[in-house]
């Protein structure tokens, strides 16, 4: 497994952690027994993402909501809903992995954590998020 996705793996499990419990990501960092044994350069881009995805939460949200039509945010699986979070962020705030990347990334993960259909959820609310981000000329 490479660095960047145990990374996100990492970011996964420290935002689901943020969401249940509302404990800091900082805090989690130094508690997470996973994240302490990972290579540091998985470390800093799970630390990264995390941040990041607090920071915009609001903004990555709204792209979520505005995305998964029948689908309240409150209502989609956890796990569903924190990989959204963490591809969201990289693809409107980080551009530095191609978006197929990123999106191939997330359904593997969703897949990995999620039920049966988190993969295929997780592609179509990406993709089309991806399209209208694209539309939008953002």
């Amino acid at each position: 497994m490479g660095t960047r996705r145990r990374g996100r793996e990492l970011a996964l499990q420290m935002l689901y952690q943020y969401e249940l419990a509302g404990t800091p990501p900082e805090e989690i960092s130094t508690s997470l027994e996973e994240l302490q044994q990972a290579p540091a350069a998985a470390q800093e881009f799970a630390l990264e993402l995390v941040r990041g995805v607090v920071a915009n939460l609001e903004a990555i949200d709204a792209r979520i909501a505005a995305q998964a039509d029948n689908w309240r945010l409150d209502r989609m699986a956890a796990v569903d809903r924190n990989v959204l979070r963490l591809a969201l962020f990289e693809l409107l705030f980080q551009r530095d992995t191609p978006p197929a990347v990123v999106i191939d990334e997330a359904v593997e993960i969703a897949k990995r954590f999620g039920s049966e259909k988190s993969g295929q959820f997780v592609n179509g609310v990406l993709d089309g998020a991806l399209h209208r981000h694209a539309a939008s000329g953002a």
